[in-house]
This record gives structure tokens, sequence and C-alpha cells, in this order.
């Protein structure tokens, strides 16, 4: 009988992992891991909370469970490396990079040390054998495919993963819960940043990293206001600037971290949020092996975003640049872009930086981008 350790977080996704498991006759393991320490008002710290839910569920299912601390593992190479891009004025993707260092890297290697055949867990992606070559697919419900953020994942590691509810829809999964009366069958799902959850992000940032007010300008030099801190602005961002009057909405469309500038412009549509490539760098590939340049393909820039049609080259360094289709809204630098063959995730790389925007170009937005 083979052993599957499981990563339980104590959502539904991976209670329903492990459930699946044991009914298909593996030896399965509930394995919890703390990788934040953190005390709310009230003195209780959630990562506890969520471990007693694990322990519902595993006692309900009479499977043997483990709680493992990845406190420092999660700081030193989460969490700093999070903080000092932040610092560069750079926005950084912390789940893709703690599905790299921590749930595919020390989790894996813990769930091995322990007797584990198998790592699974409750993402939403797909785990396919291909004559030799482990393939990571798409999940089967487009509105929870999580393969964006595990393109990092290679093929040592991902001969030892399993996705059980990958080919499933979470409305089914949802379901199955409710039918078998898992203790957190009608848990809500968990968003955002782990570490930061519903708190305040500007509040939580202050306490790490120290930040001077700069200005609000137009790219064309007009000044409108005072921001807290250019870390705290992402590209395309909406809210949170205090910019108002007539017309249409503000949005940020560029950063000068050096002059301590944010850059705002009005309109859905305006030409500086847009550009049609950008530059990539530490790319990963899920067989392996680089693609073979110029590469014709599909990426997203951002989690969530529809699938766009592309080119790759590389150059003799290894930095990518893709080129796009059509423009791409607010391409962000330190997120990632994640290349696609069809349902296929054929890996990724950090963006350096976006090409330069039509407003730079001096071009005018063609009519039929979507937004």
């Amino acid at each position: 009988m083979k052993t599957v350790v499981v990563g339980m977080s104590g959502g539904v996704d991976s209670s329903v992992t492990a459930m699946l498991l044991k009914q298909q006759g593996y030896h399965v393991i509930g394995m919890f891991m703390k990788n934040w320490e953190e005390k709310d008002a009230d003195g209780i710290c959630k990562s506890a909370l969520e471990f007693e839910d694990v322990v519902r569920v595993c006692e309900q299912l009479e499977i043997p469970y483990y709680s493992v601390n990845f406190v420092q593992e999660y700081w030193d190479n989460v969490f700093h490396h999070f903080l000092e891009e932040f610092k560069l004025g750079h926005t950084p993707n912390p789940d893709i990079l703690c599905n790299r260092e921590i749930k595919f890297k020390v989790l894996l290697e813990k769930a091995l040390e322990i007797g584990g055949d198998f790592l699974a867990t409750g993402h939403y992606c797909q785990h396919f054998d291909e004559a030799g070559i482990h393939q990571l697919r798409k999940g089967a419900d487009p509105g929870k495919d999580q393969s964006y953020f595990l393109y990092t994942i290679g093929q040592k590691a991902l001969s030892r993963v399993m996705f059980p509810v990958g080919g499933m829809l979470k409305s089914n999964l949802r379901k199955i819960a409710f039918t078998q009366k898992l203790a957190t069958s009608e848990k809500k799902d968990s968003t955002g940043i782990c570490f930061i959850g519903k708190r305040n992000f500007k509040e939580f940032l202050s306490k790490y990293l120290a930040y001077t007010p700069g200005e609000f300008q137009t790219l064309d030099g007009k000044i409108l206001g005072e921001h807290e801190g250019v870390a705290y602005y992402t590209p395309g961002q909406r809210k949170g600037m205090g910019i108002g009057g007539p017309g249409d909405p503000w949005f940020v469309v560029g950063k000068d971290v050096e002059k301590n500038i944010v850059f705002v412009e009005q309109g859905m549509r305006h030409p500086g949020l847009y550009c049609d490539e950008l530059t990539a760098f530490e790319s990963s590939w899920v067989s392996g092996t680089s693609l073979k340049t110029p590469y014709h393909c599909k990426a997203k820039v951002r989690y969530r975003q529809q699938d766009q049609q592309c080119i790759v080259t590389q150059d003799e360094n290894g930095l990518l640049r893709v080129r796009f289709a059509i423009p791409q809204r607010a391409v962000t630098s330190r997120q990632s872009v994640v290349f696609y063959d069809d349902d296929i995730c054929l890996g990724g790389a950090m963006i350096a930086a976006p090409g330069p925007s039509y407003y730079h170009q001096g071009r005018s937005l063609p009519d039929a981008v979507s937004l």
C-alpha cells in the first residue's frame, strides 16, 4: 500500500483531497505546516485555529496527522525576498515563491522523510505522465485553476506529487464535502496573501519597511498630490490614492523609484497602462528543458487573466522577450509571466520590466482591446 502525505491547510480543498485518497485505498497521513507566527488583537494565533480544523477532519477520516514548523524557512526564503523586492519598488508574488521554496521543497522533503511515497495537495491543477515526462496541466475548473502559481515545479518534485481535486469543479467538491459531513464543508475559501489576511496592507507593511512620502504626477509632470511611499502602489491600481475630481477614475500607470514619484492617469483605456511586450528572467520550465525560441504559445501576466497569444525569444544571457499579439494592461515587474500550450503549463519567468507603453511610443490603443 502506497503512503500519501496530504498537505492540509484547514480548508475544504485539502480536506476532500485526504478523503478521496483514503477512499482510493492509500495510506493517508495529514500534515499541517505552520509558516507564519503572529497573534491577533485577542492573542489568538490564526495558524492554531487552522490546525484545529485539520485535527477535526483527520479524526473524522481516522488518519494520523502531524504539524510541522517552517516559520524560519518561510521567513528566510519567502518573506525576506518579499520585503527586499518591495524596497526596490516592485510588486512580488509570494505565493509562487512559497510553492517553490516551501510546499514543493521542504514540505515534500518532510513527507518523504516520514515514509511517504507521494505528497498530495488541494491545488486545482493536474499532473499527467506522458512517455516519462511529467506534465503540469490546468485544473478542470477554469475559475479555480492554480497552475499559474505552480510553474516553478520541476520534474523531480512533480514525479512525487498528486493533485486529486484538480479534475473537479469546485461546486462539486463542495457538494462532496457537504454530503460526507466534513468539518470544513462550509468553511469559506481563504483569499489574499497568507501572512496579511484581511488586514490593511499599508499598515502591515509599515511594520517592516519605512517609506518616504512623494508626489503623484501625471506623465506630463503635473503634480496631483502626495503619496505615502512608492511600494504601496502598483500599475493598474485604482483605489487608495485619494485622487478625485471630474472625469474618469485615476489609475497608477508607472513609478520612478529613484525620484520617489508615482505616475497616474485617468481612464481604463489610457495608453500609459498598456504595452505589447515585456522582458523576463529566472525562467523555469516544467519539462526541465528550455523552449526553442522563437516559440509561439499563449501566456498570462497575472492570475485569472485569459491566455494571450505571444511570441517568446531568448538572448544569450537567458533573458526572455515576450511580444503579445494585442496590448496588455498593467504589466507589473516581479509578477510572473506563465506560458501555456493549450492546457499544458510549460513554465514561466519573473517579469523584469514591461516594454514601452503605448503612451511613450506615441500610439493610440486599438479599439478592439478588451479591458
